[in-house]
């Protein structure tokens, strides 16, 4: 079987082409900014930066060839921001506050507002939050009610106890309560962009304080589509681990009554091929089951023990005596956040958090 090809590196999007387009539309607006010294101090290295150096090159190159105050470097840039073509590439303005305006908090907080309509400022405000979490939070709040869905969403995203690349915020994680009046502010948005934000917020917290989501959520009316989204979209992690709040909250409280079959094709297989697992259900029970249907894989770690990960399969009513067929493929590869090793794998089937069938197969080297 052919190997798919691997995705673009998202480094490679702030590559030198990308410095030279940034450089030639700053000369263009100010006769202050410095092109060569941008450039060089962009470029020299590339090569062996990361994503997130290749930003922060970004940002501390246009501090050393753009002369002013920070605010009058800052008025630059908001003149820069309608010319990046692409919101990811965006961010490095809101980097840009981040690295340099400490000492400005009000102002670099109202850059934030304005850079994120251009490219997410969610990192770039941590930082704020981790120096003066009381305020910076009170800032947020007063987003909740902005015109623009992406600087609502900010209030949510930017202070997500966990947010996925970002800086941790360790105040929030241990107390999410701050942060809770954020979430009841945009929790019926009319934005669906902002209502995943407050349900991946919500995901964050169950990590570390499952049950204070719980209450919250067991007192929302989940007959209201929006709330419903949101509380189930929060509970993913907790229903993939069996918590039985969370599970219940959806009708998937009970025990499966179920006879059940795991089976991996093809049993060996090099990384880079496919792997398609099927899945038999037969119910066992004398009325219809909700049923709440994942797979896990023990995968084997580079010293020969094993982790597991928990995959979202489907949802399902199974009618008393009936029986359901299920299928899912996917082609195993190494990931930034995996890397696959030779050995036998266990997968095992969950129905309402309840590991009922498994199967196994062997991973080798790539042919």
């Amino acid at each position: 079987m052919r190997d798919e090809p691997a995705p673009p590196q998202l480094r490679d999007w702030f590559n030198e082409a990308r410095y030279q387009q940034i450089a030639h539309d700053l000369a263009t607006i100010t006769d202050t900014f410095n092109a060569k010294v941008f450039l060089r101090h962009t470029i020299d290295g590339l090569a062996d930066r990361s994503l997130l150096e290749r930003v922060r090159r970004c940002a501390t190159g246009i501090d050393v060839a753009l002369s002013g105050t920070f605010r009058s470097k800052v008025a630059v840039l908001k003149e820069l921001a309608p010319r990046i073509d692409h919101e990811f590439i965006a961010i490095f303005l809101a980097d840009f506050v981040s690295a340099f305006g400490s000492n400005e908090p009000e102002f670099s907080m109202e850059a934030l507002r304005f850079f994120t309509v251009f490219g997410s400022s969610e990192f770039a405000v941590r930082p704020f939050i981790v120096a003066a979490q009381s305020s910076a939070l009170e800032t947020m709040l007063s987003w909740t009610n902005d015109a623009d869905e992406k600087v609502r969403r900010l209030a949510s995203e930017g202070s997500r106890p966990r947010l996925p690349w970002g800086m941790r915020l360790p105040s929030l994680v241990r107390d999410p309560n701050p942060t809770a009046p954020i979430l009841e502010a945009l929790k019926s948005d009319d934005s669906l962009f902002v209502r995943r934000s407050v349900a991946n917020h919500l995901n964050d917290v169950t990590k570390d304080h499952p049950d204070w989501v719980m209450e919250r959520l067991e007192g929302w009316d989940l007959s209201d589509p929006k709330l419903s989204w949101i509380a189930k979209h929060a509970c993913r992690t907790l229903i993939k681990r069996g918590h039985p709040r969370a599970l219940a909250l959806f009708g998937f409280g009970k025990k499966a009554s179920v006879n059940a079959e795991l089976t991996a094709t093809p049993s060996a297989l090099a990384l880079g091929e496919r792997l398609t697992l099927t899945a038999s259900l037969f119910s066992t029970a004398k009325s219809a089951q909700r049923l709440a249907v994942d797979y896990v894989v023990h995968y084997v770690k580079a010293n020969g023990s094993t982790a597991e990960k928990v995959f979202k399969w489907t949802e399902l009513d199974l009618p008393a005596g009936g029986r359901s067929e299920l299928a899912k493929s996917q082609v195993i590869r190494d990931f930034t956040t995996r890397k696959h090793y030779e050995g036998d794998h266990k997968v095992e089937l969950q129905v309402n958090g309840q590991r009922v069938a498994e199967a196994t197969f062997s991973l080798a080297k790539q042919k």
